[in-house]
């Protein structure tokens, strides 16, 4: 054999080896991780929500459209949050999907859902804030609840017949390869099920769950923000604060975990083909989705201690009390 012939051999070999069908990426360190952050998600998340809840839906009143979002909001993290110990108990396996198909489709439909509603009612709330303070006398004539009520059960709507149709479309657990014994849940599907069906979902989900939300949410709170740095008064350096806060979550744990689903998404396309940002890619996937995990126990920090909310303390709202005026990101 020529050398010329050797070499060529060499280099398909190693092509061979650098393109993304032939990889294996790992990550071994999310059986650890997930976890870990789920555990700690799940205590701090669970108490602030189910007290955002009991706050905004018995102890505020009037309610305003920002108040009746937050507490959809909350509702939606706290659904979120019922799921982490079958997730936890799942990664904790080795990522092995034990209480069969029917849980797997339950439990995984509403840990994602979470992500696109939770994104969808910050939208909400910061067009509602860009519209009441950039185009007051529109919001006036638009103000009060039931346009607010008709919006939130959009979201919810269009959220769930989107999970609905994936869901009608073939299971969400992946049978064990051969020789092996641990099935997963919402994860690893085959080339066959990313060519039939996954790849319209992902694309949608990511254009229309992710890319738009963010994109509204960095552009109106900056409009906003310039318009109240103009106004010299406590409110409106308390909404300032609501603002950055809103901007700060959406920045750690809602556009990592988009820059990143874009990059899954070209990767199981083999436009990205080399082996190691496979594996580079594989990893940032699983950080990103511990990330995006902790706007649930940052949530109700953003609507307690960044308003007036953190002028008293929250259990002492827990007490009966005369109703009073309360500011929150109005």
């Amino acid at each position: 054999m020529s050398r010329n012939n050797l070499t060529a051999e060499l280099e398909a070999a190693v092509m061979m080896n650098n393109s993304t069908a032939d990889c294996n990426p790992r990550a071994d360190f999310q059986i650890y991780l997930f976890p870990t952050v789920y555990c700690f998600v799940f205590v701090l998340g669970l108490l602030g929500n189910v007290g955002a809840l009991y706050v905004f839906i018995f102890k505020i009143t009037p309610r305003s459209s920002s108040n009746i979002y937050v507490i959809n909001l909350a509702l939606a993290d706290t659904i979120f949050l019922c799921t982490l110990p079958f997730r936890i108990h799942y990664h904790l396996k080795g990522n092995d999907w034990v209480f069969g198909s029917p849980a797997c489709l339950v439990i995984g439909t509403l840990f994602f859902t979470n992500i696109y509603i939770s994104v969808a009612f910050l939208t909400c709330i910061c067009i509602d804030r860009y519209i009441a303070t950039v185009h007051p006398i529109t919001y006036l004539r638009l103000r009060g609840t039931k346009c607010t009520l008709w919006v939130s059960l959009a979201v919810w709507t269009v959220t769930g017949v989107a999970m609905l149709a994936l869901i009608l479309t073939g299971p969400l657990d992946s049978a064990p390869e051969p020789g092996g014994s641990r099935r997963s849940c919402f994860e690893n599907f085959s080339r066959r099920e990313w060519a039939k069906r996954m790849t319209a979902y992902n694309a949608c989900a990511l254009v229309f769950g992710s890319i738009v939300p963010l994109a509204v949410i960095m552009v109106c709170y900056p409009l906003v923000a310039r318009r109240l740095t103009r106004i010299r008064t406590g409110t409106s350096r308390r909404a300032l604060r609501i603002i950055y806060a809103i901007l700060t979550i959406t920045t750690i744990c809602f556009l990592p975990y988009a820059v990143v689903h874009l990059l899954h998404l070209l990767m199981r396309h083999q436009i990205i083909q080399s082996c190691v940002y496979a594996n580079a890619i594989y990893k940032a996937r699983r950080l990103t989705m511990a990330l995006v995990s902790l706007n649930s126990c940052l949530d109700p920090v953003l609507y307690y201690f960044t308003t007036r909310h953190c002028d008293f303390s929250f259990f002492k709202r827990l007490r009966p009390r005369r109703t009073r005026n309360v500011y929150t990101i109005n």
